[in-house]
């Protein structure tokens, strides 16, 4: 049988028995439909969590910090070193202090932290309003960058509202007698705060670390961020600093459990999903199975002119995949839009009340042609069974059938 001909008689149903078809074919989509809206609630949640991370040059570095064992501290011998690793491509430093900040006569408890350019991209500090210090900031002496906790302190609620504003700070740095007690140091200037970082529950201030050197003497260092050249040389740096006595904080890693994590989640999301699929899958067998006996004297007409017993085969597993990836399709159309449709309804509701744009259901391209060909792959499993039945009958009781 040619192919063109076997796909006519593969889709004659949908003018011989239409309403029977597109229920068979309604009846797989529910099913389908339930496994994309499961699933896609899974990549929402893991895209929603994952997102806050940056990626790139964030995944190939490592936080490194001192102990307090074995005496260790980060200094500029310390960063020095790190740089010489063959691994390594470069170190960050940052420093910080406490600090009082003034806004308008109100005044809070911060913590000033000193930084340059790559130790942001290298620890993925981003802004959710206004911008990140880049190269070009290097020698920037008049900006800051808040987190969000610092507005909180002055009662501010739209982030956005508050880039370009001025803040004042006055540092709180140990007494030089060795003592407990700390020393206000005050700086006699105003900075612009050009953004507003992503790191909730902190209360943290950034500049750039030349400008915080220029009112503090600094002699060590909270935190190093060392940028490892591959990923595979990521665990061999981490291991030679940890045998050093340093505390070592991967993102990477971070990233890979929470995937997994998600993965999970995915599975047993997709599992609930697929009882809904075997369900639809269960009656569309049934009606290949009565279709079979409907046509059973048609099947007797078809082998008598010269129909073989595999052209036979060959349609009726041809029609049930027709049915099944029909069926995917319109399981992908219902699923998408009741995500679409949530997505947007959350949001007008996120938007209303102040909160940030989230999409709940996300449905990468990959896993609905994975969902269009595995419906495909389910109608052929439900059609080899009436399939091969249908090839076995005696062409002459097939005729006589009633």
């Amino acid at each position: 049988m040619r192919i063109q001909d076997l796909a006519q008689l593969s889709t004659r149903m949908f003018k011989t028995n239409p309403l029977r078809t597109w229920l068979t074919i309604l009846g797989m989509g529910v099913g389908t439909g339930a496994v994309v809206v499961l699933v896609g609630l899974g990549f929402g949640l893991q895209k929603i969590i994952l997102e806050q991370i940056v990626f790139g040059e964030t995944l190939l570095s490592l936080g490194v910090s001192a102990t307090g064992a074995q005496n260790l501290k980060l200094t500029v011998e310390t960063v020095d070193e790190f740089k010489r690793y063959e691994e390594v491509l470069d170190a960050a430093p940052l420093a910080r202090f406490p600090a009082l900040v003034t806004y308008k006569g109100l005044t809070g408890n911060v913590f000033i932290q000193g930084v340059e350019p790559p130790y942001l991209r290298y620890a993925g500090v981003t802004a959710t309003e206004g911008t990140v210090f880049t190269n070009e900031d290097a020698g920037d002496t008049s900006s800051i960058m808040l987190s969000p906790a610092v507005l909180k302190l002055f009662g501010i609620d739209d982030a956005e509202s508050f880039v370009g504003e001025k803040v004042s700070f006055r540092l709180l740095v140990p007494a030089e007698d060795g003592s407990d007690s700390v020393v206000e140091v005050p700086i006699d200037k105003e900075y612009v705060v050009r953004g507003i970082t992503k790191e909730e529950g902190v209360l943290n201030a950034m500049m750039m670390l030349p400008e915080l050197r220029n009112h503090v003497g600094i002699e060590e260092y909270e935190r190093i961020q060392v940028r490892v050249n591959s990923n595979e040389n990521l665990p061999i740096v981490e291991a030679r600093l940890i045998e050093a006595g340093y505390r070592v904080t991967a993102l990477s890693k971070t990233v890979e459990q929470a995937s997994k994590i998600f993965q999970g989640i995915q599975a047993v999301l997709a599992t609930f999903g697929g009882i809904a699929l075997l369900v639809s899958a269960i009656g569309m067998f049934n009606t290949m199975t009565v279709t079979l006996l409907e046509r059973t004297k048609e099947i007797g007409i078809m082998r008598t002119i010269g129909a073989s017993p595999k052209d036979v085969k060959n349609l009726f597993i041809s029609e049930s995949i027709v049915v099944g990836f029909m069926g995917g399709l319109s399981g992908i159309v219902m699923g998408v839009t009741f995500g679409v449709i949530v997505n947007v309804f959350l949001n007008v509701i996120a938007g209303q009340f102040g909160g940030q744009a989230v999409n709940l259901f996300s449905f990468p391209i990959v896993f609905l042609v994975f969902i269009a060909l595995f419906s495909a792959a389910v109608g052929y499993l439900t059609g080899v069974f009436p399939a091969r039945r249908a090839s076995t009958l005696n062409p002459l009781d097939a005729i006589r059938y009633e």
